[in-house]
């Protein structure tokens, strides 16, 4: 009779237990579900934000290229410097003649971009033929014009791209008649940085963005390799090589500003090397991925298994060979994906690269590494600062190239892991 109730007993307690299980596992897939919720919605809202970016506007305008004002010497080319603005002027008069005071006239011509009098130059140098004929020329719109274009027209888009009901109605007339075309905004991914946000582009921050990690690969990948394999192989347990060990785990997690602030000084203050420069910026980035590149390098070392030691120095190699041709071949694949890693980290980083001047405006795309160049952190953190609304489609953008950056690092680390790694 007693044994009744204990058994009762334990299935309470097992069915407790089950219960708790379930619960637990219940919390997890819960956990799971609510942060791939966060993540997505963040992400398609950076994504439909972005939309704009990757598009522009063009109005067809019809262009007389007089010879008089384009060729003034008469010789059939036309020279670099003509009026190719008063050209757009009188074709922006033709197409609304009621226009007449001179603030209707400068209203009219904010809706094309700063950019159209060079398309127009870069045309006639291209093709001087066009000298003395008249054509249908497609001139970009300003980002004003594309913001209400792209919020499909009313009070409120209006509002939004600040223009005035004037240019909304020259807007939707040239629109009416079939003059404005949507077309992918190649500017976009081959240009650099602008003040005006259509003519904007990200290429010259991944540029930047790709030299600076180069010399911060040149620089902390041997460096941390060397460093880890002496470390673990060579040198003698002491309380210096324990210093060493504990700074390098502490430097791992100071704040990457620190990083910024050291490069300051030493960097540009000391050595005067040029500011703003993708050298100075990877030498920093070097120095805040060396501690994680050592740490991945050392755990890759410490996997080897002794046996491999200990068969090299069986058969006569030196502590030296052992070390350089056997361990570091075979710890080669951690290493590289550490460093990868490390490096995609500080391709997010920001505040160590303001430190050091790369917030500067950069129009022109970087040739080497001494050139003056943002990254694409920067570059973000300039467009979000901008008053313009226009380039807020603009960071979207640039975030998600980022993200793809990032993506492609990661990818590459994974691929030289299976590539080489070994099981044992």
């Amino acid at each position: 009779m007693t044994e009744l109730p204990a058994r009762d007993a334990l299935r309470r307690r097992l069915r407790r237990r089950h219960a708790a299980e379930q619960r637990f596992r219940a919390y997890g897939v819960g956990a799971i579900g609510l942060a791939i919720l966060a993540l997505s919605t963040l992400l398609v809202s950076v994504v439909v934000r972005a939309i704009p970016a990757f598009w522009q506007y063009e109005v067809r305008l019809p262009i007389r290229f007089e010879p008089s004002p384009l060729d003034p010497e008469g010789v059939g080319a036309p020279a670099l410097g003509p009026n190719y603005t008063g050209l757009l002027k009188e074709a922006l008069r033709a197409q609304f003649p009621d226009v007449q005071g001179r603030s209707e006239l400068r209203e009219l011509g904010a809706l094309l971009s700063t950019d159209a009098p060079f398309q127009l130059r870069e045309r006639v140098l291209a093709d001087p033929s066009l000298l003395g004929r008249s054509e249908e020329v497609p001139v970009l719109l300003a980002a004003a014009a594309g913001l209400y274009l792209d919020g499909g027209g009313g009070e409120k888009a209006r509002a939004r791209a600040g223009l005035s009901a004037e240019q909304v109605t020259w807007l939707e007339s040239l629109r009416g008649e079939g003059r404005i075309e949507r077309k992918l905004a190649q500017r976009f991914f081959r240009s650099g940085d602008s003040r005006e946000p259509e003519l904007a582009g990200v290429w010259g921050a991944v540029v930047g963005s790709a030299w600076t990690l180069l010399v911060t690969l040149l620089l902390s990948f041997p460096i941390g390799s060397a460093a880890a394999l002496y470390l673990e192989e060579f040198a003698p347990r002491s309380r210096l090589t324990d210093w060493i060990e504990v700074n390098i785990n502490n430097l791992a997690a100071v704040p990457s500003i620190v990083f910024g602030l050291l490069g300051l000084a030493l960097f540009l203050n000391w050595f005067g090397l040029p500011r703003s420069a993708p050298l100075v910026g990877g030498m920093v980035l070097a120095l805040m991925t060396l501690p994680t590149v050592v740490i991945a390098a050392r755990s890759a070392i410490r996997a080897v298994p002794p046996s491999v030691r200990e068969a090299a120095l069986a058969v006569g190699a030196s502590p030296f060979q052992v070390a350089l041709q056997h361990v570091l071949p075979l710890a080669l694949p951690g290493i590289l994906t550490g460093t990868i890693l490390g490096m995609a980290r500080a391709l997010g980083e920001t505040a160590p690269l303001l430190m050091i001047g790369m917030v500067a405006f950069i129009v022109d795309v970087p040739s080497r590494v001494t050139d003056p160049a943002t990254v694409l952190p920067v570059q973000i953190y300039l467009w979000a600062d901008a008053p313009e609304r226009a380039f807020l489609s603009k960071t979207s953008a640039a975030i998600l190239v980022l993200l793809a950056f990032l993506a492609v690092m990661n990818l590459a680390a994974v691929l030289l892991r299976n590539r080489f790694e070994r099981r044992w």
